[in-house]
């Protein structure tokens, strides 16, 4: 009797740890770590989407407008703790969903004023200006 319980003790604690994980597959593997994105070679430039950003309008990207010469990189990071997108109003660039902490960057090969919002919060407005 004693091993029948010692049996069944065995088998809840092994069906414990198995049922434990977020994950539901029955073989799921190890999520692979992300590669960090390569520096920009050429000029660099840097937009912040700040803390309550949905609620800054047009000083929602800082700066609200940023000039920068043909070739700039442009990175956009999210210090906002809800997500937010970088999205050209003439479908020039999309960055899907930026999460708190994350950035999108954005290589201007032409000249030009270019306009764009966050797609989730569409009041958020900003202007890229490359020459």
């Amino acid at each position: 009797m004693l091993s029948v319980r010692l049996v069944l003790v065995s088998a809840l604690i092994a069906l414990a740890i198995g049922c434990s994980g977020s994950d539901s597959s029955p073989a799921a593997a190890p999520s692979p770590t992300p590669s960090p994105s390569p520096s920009p070679s050429g000029p660099s430039a840097a937009v912040t989407i700040p803390m309550g950003a949905q609620a800054l309008g047009a000083g929602a990207f800082n700066p609200a407008q940023l000039t920068v010469a043909v070739g700039t990189t442009v990175t956009w990071t999210n210090t906002d703790v809800v997500s937010h997108t970088s999205t050209s109003n003439a479908n020039v660039w999309n960055s899907g969903t930026v999460a708190p902490g994350g950035r999108f960057s954005f290589t201007f090969p032409t000249a030009g004023t270019f306009s764009y919002h966050c797609t989730i919060h569409p009041g958020m407005v900003g202007t890229v200006v490359a020459q």
